[in-house]
């Protein structure tokens, strides 16, 4: 672990003054991450004003307030480009010159990412959460902050973070065939947000929401989210974090498995 460590620092180095270069662009992707979550925000207040119940499939006005915020916040940490990176390397001939140097493939890529996740964390995490806290406090007029569920929390944010990562790595592989990927990586980021539950709750959907919730993309923004509001007993955090481990493993073997294929019919644009 140590070599690994070593070897791999200075990519995360790398991500890290990336996000310190080309902050202007950081911060306006996030103001249109933040206005596309109260853009969400004024649609659920429509629902729940419109609405004769206080609660809509056991979510109230506040769970849903939080619901919202914790989900932006989740997916926004755990977000990864990695498609969307090889498919540009792929185009402008680049990705040569990564597949030459004597690392580990995805490794640069997840250390790289590591870099930028140091910086989110401690720019959006902690003020974010503290005002959903803030929030919760006020609405309910004692501290909801559970440290134990919030340990949890992290854990699945980053066994989220992980099954993420290997996903869009395994899928970013596919441009070694398809060679550009930019129209089907925006299709894909659009169907992942819906059976995520990211845009509208799994336990909204019913029996179709059941079935999702034992799919990978339930495990990358509503297995959190869930976690962190308490809607979950002892057994289910047990259950869906074991669920997330299994869905990260299998998709770091397929990631190996198609990139063992693809290289062997690697044909760049430029390079």
């Amino acid at each position: 672990m140590t070599k690994l460590i070593r070897i791999y620092k200075p990519f995360t180095r790398a991500g890290i003054l990336e996000m310190i270069t080309y902050r202007v662009n950081f911060l306006f992707f996030l103001l249109g991450e933040i206005m596309k979550c109260f853009v969400m925000f004024f649609v659920w207040k429509a629902v729940f004003d419109s609405s004769d119940s206080s609660t809509v499939y056991g979510f109230t006005y506040d769970n849903m307030v939080v619901y919202l915020f914790i989900t932006f916040l989740s997916g926004y940490l755990t977000y990864s480009d990695g498609s969307y990176v090889i498919g540009k390397e792929i185009l402008d001939g680049s990705i040569a010159m990564r597949m030459i140097k004597p690392v580990d493939f995805d490794m640069c890529f997840l250390f790289q990412e590591l870099g930028t996740k140091i910086m989110q964390f401690l720019m959006i995490f902690l003020p974010i959460t503290a005002g959903v806290e803030i929030y919760r406090w006020i609405v309910n007029g004692t501290p909801m902050l559970d440290f134990v569920m919030l340990l949890l929390f992290l854990f699945s944010m980053l066994l989220a973070y992980g099954i993420n990562f290997f996903f869009n790595l395994s899928y970013g592989f596919l441009a070694f065939y398809l060679k550009n990927l930019w129209g089907t990586d925006i299709i894909k980021g659009v169907i992942v947000d819906f059976l995520s539950g990211a845009t509208v709750p799994l336990a909204f959907m019913g029996v179709f929401g059941q079935v999702l919730s034992y799919l990978p993309f339930a495990s990358l923004s509503y297995t959190p989210v869930m976690i962190y509001m308490g809607m979950y007993s002892f057994k289910e955090i047990v259950f869906y974090l074991g669920l997330q481990i299994v869905w990260l493993c299998v998709f770091v073997l397929i990631s190996k498995l198609i990139l063992r294929s693809a290289m062997k019919r690697l044909v760049v644009h430029g390079g």
